[in-house]
């Protein structure tokens, strides 16, 4: 009698909306500093389809919907017809490969220096408080508090790089509502400190995020619109005093617009004696949230596989993991040993090195 092979429910499919996924893992979002200039250039056709599967999901790097959108160099953008034409090879690759793929869209707000910005200006926030220089490595210039005449001209920046993307041949796109960003700076009350209507209480603090997914969702369908949130996090000194509200608000409210998924970061874990261990959870936004639901934030192979049989998440999003192992689901199938990833190239601008060059498991053992 055969053995039967146990069931790796990493490995197990998902319906997605429409999108009928193979498998659990997920390329999540990561800047990679490779776009020239703000273009996506060819070598990213092979970094991508890569780590394309056949019903595999994968989310393009941080793009930027605009050009104040800006603040880290060559990172990409959809805001112009370059931008859209040279995406559309890496689109194609990922297609060729039968994988799902969409394009996140981000606006950076205050993380960004004048050098970044149109006319040497400054950068645009909710507030003029600026992100501490040396932070990240990065030299802060001070913000400008966006004034309410012209918060839906970055409303409309959005909707027009979801159109944009959808133009270049992106099965959808994902909101980028975390990290330290724009979106997030409107979020956090210990960043916004506005009196208007987009200030003071949770949801007047959102409003500008929901008005967001609202316009995406109206010019594309909300089958292809995900978003990213990390409410939890602190990152780029931006921070909320009741995290578990401010996500549990959002979940609730992004359910209006029917959404077709929520990527969030987990809670960061504290060493408490010889235990890591959060007081937060996800579970919350999970269960209030009807779509599928992704979690990310440092999960290893038994993790993941454990996050999906308790039904904790739908999909698990490995970064770290799957940019050091191009064919990740074969080595979680296969239990094989990983490459391990060299923080050193993340962020280089080389076109091979740290991005292209790690071996695939058949060439290790070739």
């Amino acid at each position: 009698m055969a053995a039967t092979t146990p069931t790796i429910p990493l490995l197990t499919p998902h319906k997605m909306g429409k999108f009928n996924l193979s498998h659990r893992i997920v390329l999540p979002p990561l800047t990679r500093n490779r776009s020239y200039g703000n273009v996506p250039q060819p070598h990213a056709i092979i970094y991508y389809s890569q780590r394309a599967t056949h019903g595999g999901f994968l989310i393009a790097e941080a793009t930027g919907v605009s050009d104040t959108a800006q603040g880290y160099p060559d990172t990409p953008g959809i805001w112009t017809r370059e931008q859209i034409e040279a995406w559309k090879p890496i689109v194609d690759a990922v297609h060729e490969k039968g994988g799902v793929f969409f394009c996140q869209i981000w606006h950076v707000g205050r993380v960004s220096t004048y050098g970044f910005q149109p006319n040497g200006e400054a950068p645009i926030s909710c507030t003029d408080k600026g992100v501490t220089p040396g932070i990240d490595g990065g030299d802060w210039s001070p913000p400008r508090r966006l004034r309410i005449n012209e918060i839906p001209d970055i409303v409309d920046d959005f909707r027009l790089a979801a159109r944009n993307a959808i133009e270049a041949g992106f099965d959808g796109v994902e909101i980028h509502g975390a990290n330290g960003y724009l979106i997030d700076q409107f979020m956090k009350d210990t960043v916004n400190d506005r009196t208007d209507e987009y200030g003071g209480t949770l949801e007047n603090r959102c409003r500008f995020a929901l008005e967001i997914v609202e316009a995406v969702v109206n010019e594309i369908g909300a089958d292809k619109v995900g978003m990213r949130l990390s409410p939890f996090a602190d990152y780029m000194e931006t921070k909320d005093t009741n995290p578990n509200s401010l996500g549990l608000y959002m979940a609730e409210s992004v359910n209006k617009h029917n959404i077709l998924y929520l990527h969030v970061i987990e809670p960061r874990m504290l060493k408490i004696g010889d235990k890591f261990e959060t007081s937060h959870s996800l579970l919350p936004m999970r269960n209030a949230f009807k779509g599928t639901f992704i979690a990310a934030g440092g999960y290893n192979r038994s993790e993941g596989n454990k996050a999906i049989a308790d039904d904790y998440v739908d999909l698990v999003a490995f970064g770290r993991l799957f940019l050091a192992n191009p064919d990740l689901p074969k080595r979680f199938k296969l239990d094989a040993p990983l490459n391990r990833y060299n923080r050193n190239t993340f962020y280089i601008p080389d076109p091979v090195v740290g991005y292209t060059d790690y071996p695939f498991l058949d060439d290790v053992h070739a």
